[in-house]
């Protein structure tokens, strides 16, 4: 009998706890751990930061699927954890004991490192529930009284796509508002160039994106390093290719929304030879770490180099399928494991990505999402807003099910020849 710890239930770690019940014995325990008890979609976060969702419609109750699939929920939290002695101190006191562990904790917001950063102080958020709600009341305030408004990521950033999702989406919400005429709209971002995303671009983003932004009357200015944010402007270095300052902005903003670096937290950072300098889990083409192999690793908390040199340091995003595809390789690995085998899936990280424009948007096709690529597709239309709220209602219908990947989802991708996992290759 195996004790297998999932920590952390965000997108990653939810789907994780359920792929290994269904693949290890009965016998054996899956434990979940999560702050609290309640799943969160953190991609409709921009939908409920203009009114068009509430709380309730992107959250799910994780007792009733855990208590259907025989998974431990244990929703205090986690400490710190202790990979030498196989557990993870809670945040009651308590301790939980492994023989295989997941790290899915998603990110830490490094607001810290910008001065006048985060919903604490000049800035506005989408990361989180709790930030798109406070965000939702600071956009009421800005249609009663328009004024300038800077969207974008700052430097070290790795998720840009909702920062694009959300320029377009208030865009929407304020052409509804009949107040968009009155509010200029600059694209502040740590991209050497628009659509770069982290990944040097997918298909024709670069041109996609760009376009989209002049059509929607929004500024932008890219290789951009944010000095400070203070009430009512942004201060923002545009750097040249060679890391030089061509100038430094002013950019007035009685409304800023820009996206953060993420850092690991608390609970796994520090800890030689399982997370880098940012705290970011180390794992191997198996999503296992290589001083504690008893240690995987799915989700944003996963160390992946940038794409290269860039003027302003940026990140690699993790996107949805992406992480799926991380999951699925480590349940095959976990269950090998307990079967005494040696790991050996890895998956495809491949991407496939819906970016909602409030009554349009952009998709990407990216296999994998690191270049050079087999496919590398991206396209815009209508149909894409119509399939992000496919794409949302389907997975949360997915987490209260307790299902990773119904069969029918499985069949679909497979039609589409998009696949979660590489062809398994059995060392001799």
């Amino acid at each position: 009998m195996a004790n297998i710890v999932v920590l952390g239930a965000g997108l990653g770690g939810s789907i994780m706890a359920y792929e290994i019940r269904d693949r290890v014995g009965k016998d054996d325990n899956v434990i979940l751990i999560s702050k609290g008890s309640t799943y969160s979609f953190v991609p409709s976060n921009p939908w409920v930061a203009v009114g068009w969702r509430d709380r309730a419609a992107i959250e799910v109750d994780l007792e009733p699927a855990c208590a259907r699939r025989n998974i431990t929920l244990k929703p205090q939290g986690a400490e710190r954890l202790i990979p030498d002695e196989n557990r993870i101190q809670l945040l009651d006191g308590s301790s939980v004991s492994y023989d295989y562990l997941v790290i899915s904790t998603g990110p830490e917001l490094a607001f810290d490192e910008i001065p006048g950063f985060g919903p604490e102080a000049f800035t506005h958020s989408v990361c989180h529930i709790d930030h798109a709600l406070q965000t939702k009341q600071a956009v009421d305030r800005l249609i009663a009284n328009p004024g300038p408004v800077v969207i974008g990521a700052v430097q070290g950033a790795s998720c840009f796509g909702p920062a694009y999702e959300f320029a377009f989406i208030l865009d929407k919400a304020l052409r509804d508002a009949k107040v968009r005429d009155r509010v200029p709209m600059t694209f502040v971002t740590s991209e050497p160039y628009i659509g770069h995303l982290g990944l040097d671009g997918v298909g024709d983003t670069k041109g996609l994106l760009e376009s989209e932004l002049r059509n929607h009357h929004i500024k932008w200015i890219t290789n951009a390093k944010v000095q400070r944010f203070e009430d009512g402007k942004v201060v923002a270095e545009e750097l040249n290719e060679d890391g030089s300052t061509k100038t430094v902005h002013d950019v007035p903003a009685a409304f800023t929304m820009m996206l953060p670096a993420f850092r690991g937290v608390s609970a796994v950072r520090d800890i030689e030879g399982l997370a880098n300098p940012r705290g970011f889990i180390l794992v191997d083409r198996h999503q296992q770490n290589a001083r504690y192999p008893n240690i995987f690793s799915v989700g944003v908390c996963v160390a992946i180099p940038p794409m290269g040199k860039t003027p302003v340091p940026i990140g690699v995003p993790k996107t949805g399928f992406m992480i799926e595809s991380m999951v699925t390789a480590t349940a095959h690995n976990i269950e090998r494991l307990v079967r005494g085998e040696a790991p050996n899936a890895e998956g495809t990280w491949n991407a496939v990505c819906l970016a909602d424009f409030g009554d349009g948007g952009i998709a990407f096709v990216a296999q994998p999402q690191i270049p050079p690529r087999n496919v590398n597709w991206s396209s815009s239309g209508k149909w894409v807003h119509a399939a992000k709220i496919g794409f949302e209602k389907y997975f949360l219908y997915k987490v209260r099910l307790g299902k990773s990947e119904p069969f029918y989802e499985r069949l679909a991708l497979q039609a589409l020849g998009i696949d979660k996992l590489k062809a398994i290759r059995l060392d001799p």
